[in-house]
Order: structure tokens, then sequence, then C-alpha cells
């Protein structure tokens, strides 16, 4: 596929920049895609035009009702193009077909879906009582937005960000990853059927430089980012100089915490998928299993069957369960991690090497490491590939040291508890310092509720009525007194 022009404003437009992106396989290390790199030129044209939109258009004055039609218009422009979005992902990100289409294309309907009916019983206006009369409480559009997204599940951080901010009136610049071109330019001709006015929604695929271009820009009133924790740092620091609103969801290292309740044929089986979705590239990836000591050996080797029957091999295959990396980068990263936990003590029980029959591409066997302290990197930084640790708790009815082992981190954002008895593992869930838990379920966030994390996992929300109210200001008019 190759493209030569750049979607600015709703229409497509020439390009000014003779930097191509190349969209690079992770099953075959060849090129599969080329589109045009966003210049600096082009960033300011995108700007300039979502700017004239928000202060002159008739967008952020759209009622509810009209906002919500465009969403589900959204919606179903994605349903129609679901297989050709789940066959594009799989070969730019090397998720398995088998579950491309659910996780990476059909969630995401949901989850638009779900901000369209928000957005109609939403109270944009609320009447209160003031001091010496009535005042209004107005929810208003935050006006010209950055939506910056990353490889991983590129359709759906499009989709959530721009579901968010034409919900609320705003327009919005998309930045997408530059290794997943592709996705980026079907996203856009979805845009361009949308019918909206002028200047409403760009997207732009662009590398670090224009993308922090992008994000100091004058004309940018709030920076919606999804990634790694350094970057969100560095855009956190940008926004805080100028006193620009942002939201930002960034990395995570979740704790599965068994309890010694927990019957194990019914936990691991699902408990093991959602540590190595998207072969282990999602932040919210079930990165730390916490079980009760006495139960560790029984868990680790529960955990070794499971994966030892997953299949490693092309995303394309649909008996595949676990693909590539998504560049060699990545994988070299990941290898870099498996050492350190070697180094460091840790017991290597299966995986931890590149599979021997696939001598193209960038695999990384699903490894699961025993005998991890949660002092180690392996437990406390995010490795983002198909690595699972076993740390072992205290035994104890309140649970408190799988609770202090699984707050002892930089990040929260996920998180599950599994265990027979379920009041017990609410009472645990809610000690827990993360932005989601699910209670014996690997459903690690709700399309109807917000997701997002504390401490270094990030600022803010996204779904649901609190990410919504990230993309509004709130304004006071003071009423005359009757």
């Amino acid at each position: 596929m190759r493209h030569d022009r750049i979607f600015i404003g709703g229409s497509w437009r020439p390009r000014t920049s003779r930097v191509d992106v190349e969209g690079i396989s992770p099953h075959s290390g060849e090129v599969i895609s080329t589109v045009p790199a966003a210049s600096r030129e082009d960033v300011d044209r995108a700007v300039a035009a979502a700017r004239t939109a928000f202060d002159e258009g008739p967008w952020p004055h759209s009622s509810p009702a009209e906002r919500a039609a465009v969403l589900r218009r959204l919606s179903k422009s994605i349903e129609a193009r679901s297989q050709v979005f789940a066959d594009t992902i799989t070969s730019e990100v090397g998720t398995p077909t088998n579950m491309s289409l659910m996780v990476q294309v059909l969630a995401v309907q949901l989850v638009v879906d779900a901000m369209a009916d928000l957005v109609e019983r939403f109270a944009f206006e609320e009447d209160r009582p003031g001091l010496l009369g009535p005042c209004r409480i107005v929810k208003a559009p935050v006006g010209v937005c950055a939506g910056i997204v990353p490889w991983n599940v590129p359709l759906s951080q499009m989709a959530t960000k721009l579901a968010s901010s034409l919900a609320s009136g705003s327009t919005m610049i998309v930045k997408a990853a530059p290794e997943t071109p592709q996705t980026a330019y079907l996203f856009a001709e979805v845009i361009e059927e949308l019918d909206l006015p002028a200047g409403v929604v760009s997207v732009l695929v662009a590398g670090p430089e224009q993308s922090e271009a992008l994000v100091r820009h004058p004309g940018i009133d709030k920076v919606a980012f999804t990634g790694s924790t350094a970057t969100g740092s560095r855009i956190g620091a940008i926004c805080g100089e100028q006193i620009k609103r942002c939201s930002l969801e960034l990395g995570g290292k979740s704790a599965a915490i068994v309890l010694d309740d927990a019957d194990l044929d019914v936990v691991v089986p699902q408990l093991a998928p959602v540590a190595f979705v998207n072969n282990g590239q999602t932040c919210a990836a079930q990165t730390r299993v916490l079980a009760p000591r006495s139960m560790v050996g029984a868990v680790t080797e529960a955990l070794r069957a499971q994966i030892a029957g997953m299949a490693v091999g092309a995303p394309s295959d649909p008996t595949t369960d676990v693909g590539p990396l998504v560049s060699a980068r990545q994988r070299d990263r990941v290898e870099g991690y498996i050492r350190s936990g070697l180094d460091e003590g840790a017991q290597l029980v299966c995986g931890g090497g590149r599979p021997a029959d696939l001598d193209r591409g960038w695999y990384v066997e699903p490894t699961l490491f025993a005998g991890v302290d949660n002092g180690m990197r392996i437990a406390r930084e995010e490795i983002f590939g198909p690595v699972l640790s076993v740390i072992a708790y205290d035994d104890a009815d309140d649970a408190d040291d799988a609770v202090r082992i699984a707050n002892d981190s930089d990040y929260g954002l996920s998180g599950t508890v599994w265990g027979a008895d379920v009041e017990r593992c609410e009472a645990v869930a809610k000690r827990v310092r993360t932005g989601v838990v699910a209670i014996n379920s690997g459903l690690i966030g709700d399309v109807k509720n917000p997701f997002g994390g504390f401490k270094r996992s990030g600022i803010g929300r996204e779904m649901g009525r609190e990410g919504l109210e990230d993309f509004l200001e709130t304004q006071c008019l003071v009423l005359p007194a009757s």
C-alpha cells in the first residue's frame, strides 16, 4: 500500500515532505506500506484547520443529538471495514488473527456506541442554588485537541480519543504511530465518510520531532496521550509549562492476586491469556502473578502447562496464540529483560528464547519466571512482551502481603483478584491502588466505564462519563436573582 497525500481538516491534501514512513511486517520484516511523514508545515496546517473549525465553525455549537449521530456513523463505518481493519492490524502489529477482530476492532465499536449513548443523556448544563441567586453550570468543549496514540492498539486508541473529543464538541488532530501507518489511513477514510464540518478532524503519521511540535503548538488546548511513562512525563512537563490541559494513559505493571481459595483449573485458563494478550504488548497485561506461598508451586506448574499449550507462529494463522513483537527494537528490549531476570536469580520455567521453527520475524517465546522477588527489574519495569513472573506472598486470610506487593510498584493501571469468596475478593480489590481491578475475570476494562491509572500510570481517564469530562471545561454562569 502506498499513499502520497495527507488527511488534513477532513480532506486529502498534497504532501509537503519528501520523507516517507514505511510500515514493516513484524512477521517477515518486509515493507508492507508507505505513507508520507507529516512535516512541521503539515502540523501547522492541521492545527490551523482545527482552530478555525473550533473558533468559527458550527461543530462546537452542535447539539448532543447531532454529535451522537456522528458517533453512531463512526461506529457503522468501522463495522463496514471491520475485517479490513482486523487484517491490517494483524499485519502491522502482529496481533494473532484469532483475536484481532474482537480485541482490536469490535471492542472499538462498543466504545464508540457507549459514548454516543452517554452524550445523549449527559447533563451539559445544570442549575444550582448560589449565594444570592441561581447559578448555571455549563460544560463547554475544551477546544482544539491533539490525540497522540501508540502502535499496540491503534484503532482503539484513535477511536476512543476521537469519540470523547467529538462528543464534547471539540476538534482533534490524531497523531498516529509510525509503526501502524496503514491503520491510520484506513481510519482517515472512515473519518472522510462522516461528513463533518471542515477542519474538525485531521489524521497525521509522524515521528517524535513532529509529535513534540504538535504538543508545543500554541493552537492546541489539550493533549490526550497514550504511551510510555517516559514520553508521558515529557508531554506532561510541556503541558505544565504552557498551562495546557492533558490526559496521560501510561505504562503498567499489573498484578494478578491469586487467593488461597482459588480454583486453579478455573483461574489459570483465564489468567494466562490476559498476561499474553496482543503478544504481551498491552499496558494492562497481568504481568505479575502473586500466589500464596503454600500454592506457589501449583500456580507455577498450572501456568507452565497452560503456556506450553500456546501456539507461537504467524499472526495470520488462525491457530496462533502468540505472534511476533512489533519491531526488532522491541524484541531486543524484551530479550534484555529476560537476561536481566536470569542475572538477578529468577528461575526460568519455560520460554526465554526465539522459536526454533521461525527463522524470520521478531518472535520471542512466551516466557515464565518463578522465584521472582518484587525488587527485580522484571517485576518492577514494564517489559511490553510475553514475559510473566510468579511472586510468592505470605498466606493470611486478609491477604495483607499480597496487597503490599501489588502496591509496591511505580505503576497503578490495572489488576485482578481471583478467589472463591467474591466478597473477600472485592475487599482485597479495594485496597489495590490501581485504576481498574477485575474480580475473577480477564476483562481488564469496561467500555462504558472509566479506564486509567494511579501513580506513574497516568493522569485522567478514558471512556465513560469521566472520559468525556476530560474533554470539557466547566463554566459557572451567575444568574440574576429573581
